[in-house]
């Protein structure tokens, strides 16, 4: 069941408009909250329950302890089932005494393994339009699980529970990639502010900003929501390889040619790219970059695998998985374009498609009687190829 947090539970309702226009200003900023807000995201049985239940292989649950990753042989083991397969397994005993010690506990892509945090995440990927994935972070001691460093994607830091400090020292390069033309290792002298986290404050840190994060010697968790802004290099990825579709790029480079030549190709493929970099060409990357996101994966059993594939209850909800799915008029029909594929419908269906747009859970009666009785066959035909192809999940 979702807790139903969003976007304007985190910064607050009306900073939400503001903060969108200027999370670009490269500002980190932090925002306090009631202290058991984010209790449900992730309370301790849960993360327990995660560890005991789930084949967690490393580097995806790790341990790190003062800027040093720790062995993962030193707290699991590889068992082998009877017919050979080899299946991880924490040893309890060693896992929890090196948590003692001070290590850092991280458990990478939390938000596929627990429904509240999945739902944030969604809820998140769906304003700010850019891929969001969550990791969690457990510490004990009085030790840093990492030096300091910075990422390259903006983090949302949600303190869950227990209290963690962090410096923050700003960036000493702008804009810096994972792969840049020049390597970012060196940090600013010293830090431009230091705050503990409180259980329910949140923490805003852009791209590049480097960041040290302490335990203070009691139990602290909290999560990351790390996102993707696109970059010009990721603009300029996605328009060569529309240009593909341009015999003069496809075409051979003429290396023994005379200069002259080669000038003249280089005019031709200058034209060429002119005619594609229109004023618009960040508009339609961008609407692009929404209808290639991939579906959160969220199956409907047990009615997925009936010919039904959906229930016949009308009071079962279902809502949309792509949370950047978008939608295009054209001439009498609609276009929706979701996974990195478009959909043609008639134009009578859009009403029912922009309420699917929402991501809310909406019951399937409700659904159905939306464009009048006398469409109910055909909308819910409509739902269960959404559901086939994975875009429609019943909650």
């Amino acid at each position: 069941m979702s807790n139903g947090l969003t976007l304007a539970d985190l910064v607050a309702p009306d900073e939400v408009g503001h903060f969108l226009a200027t999370v670009y200003t490269r500002s980190h900023r932090r925002w306090h909250g009631d202290p058991g807000r984010f209790a449900g995201l992730l309370p301790w049985p849960a993360l327990n329950a995660m560890l005991r239940q789930h084949r967690l292989t490393h580097p995806r649950l790790r341990l790190a302890m003062d800027g040093a990753p720790i062995p993962a042989e030193s707290y699991t083991e590889q068992s082998v089932s009877r017919r050979g397969v080899q299946v991880p397994r924490i040893l309890s005993g060693p896992f929890s005494r090196h948590l003692r010690d001070g290590a850092t506990l991280v458990l990478d892509s939390i938000d596929e393994l627990y429904d509240p945090i999945w739902d944030l995440t969604e809820s998140l990927e769906r304003t700010l339009r850019e891929h969001v994935q969550v990791n969690a972070y457990g510490s004990w001691g009085t030790t840093h699980g990492f030096d300091v460093h910075w990422d390259d994607h903006d983090v949302f830091v949600l303190q869950v529970d227990g209290r963690k400090r962090w410096g923050v020292y700003g960036m000493s390069r702008p804009w810096p990639l994972y792969r840049d033309a020049e390597p970012t290792t060196e940090p600013p002298p010293s830090p431009i502010d230091e705050l503990t986290m409180e259980p329910g404050d949140v923490l805003y840190l852009p791209r590049g900003w480097w960041h040290v994060a302490s335990a203070i010697g009691e139990p602290s968790l909290h999560l990351t929501f790390g996102v993707n802004p696109a970059t010009g290099i990721d603009l300029v990825t996605w328009l060569a390889d529309k240009l593909r579709a341009d015999e003069r790029f496809r075409a051979d480079l003429p290396r023994f040619a005379g200069a002259d030549e080669r000038a003249a190709v280089a005019a031709k493929l200058g034209d060429a790219l002119a005619e594609a970099w229109t004023p618009d060409v960040v508009d339609r990357f961008l609407a692009d970059r929404d209808a290639a996101a991939q579906p959160r994966t969220r199956l409907s059993l047990p009615w997925a695998a009936t010919a039904g594939v959906l229930p016949d209850d009308g009071e079962a909800r279902v809502r949309l998985l792509a949370p950047r799915a978008r939608l295009e008029p054209r001439d009498g029909t609609v276009e929706l374009h979701a996974a990195g594929q478009r959909w043609t419908f008639a134009g009578a269906a859009a009403p029912l498609l922009e309420t699917l747009l929402d991501g809310a859970a909406h019951p399937l009666g409700a659904l159905t009687g939306l464009l009048g009785p006398d469409n109910a066959g055909a909308v819910r035909g409509l739902l269960t190829e959404l559901a086939d192809q994975g875009l429609l999940a019943v909650d």
